[in-house]
């Protein structure tokens, strides 16, 4: 008797119609490529440091986190620590800001007559005239003044 003989069989009773043991794409090769280094650890005052840094006028927690080489999270992870440890310390904050009225300041203008007219022509123009003129007068100025 042969052992290894194995009934025959075909491709048909093996596969379903659904499935098939051929496969469509090639398998996807991934390689792990190890780092050197081993996780970094940060004093206290490095971090403190780093975090005021960051929190200094003008400067960008983009730039200084790629200057440290940590990443943006957890810069703003220790200034929020940093800003917890130190309450008072005045760090990005708003100021406090009353406005106080402004003195007026005092222009002298001198007292109108009571019978003085004036005269605000379209193109921005004032005549200021005595309520005495004479209307003759007045309307040749008008004239000369429109063009």
């Amino acid at each position: 008797m042969d052992t290894n003989a194995a009934p025959a069989r075909t491709a048909a009773s093996t596969e379903s119609a659904h499935t098939t043991s051929r496969r469509s794409a090639s398998t996807l090769r991934l390689d792990l490529i190890p780092r050197g280094e081993r996780r970094r650890r940060w004093t206290i005052e490095q971090k403190q440091t780093i975090a005021a840094q960051s929190l200094a006028p003008g400067a960008s927690p983009t730039n200084i986190a790629r200057l440290h080489g940590i990443s943006t999270g957890q810069l703003y992870t220790w200034r929020y620590a940093l800003r917890a440890a130190q309450p008072d310390a005045a760090f990005g904050r708003f100021a406090r800001v009353e406005v106080a009225p402004q003195p007026v300041a005092r222009v002298d203008i001198p007292a109108r007559p009571p019978d003085l007219i004036e005269i605000a022509l379209s193109d921005g123009t004032t005549v200021r005239v005595d309520a005495g003129i004479d209307p003759r007068a007045l309307r040749r100025v008008l004239t000369a003044l429109r063009g």
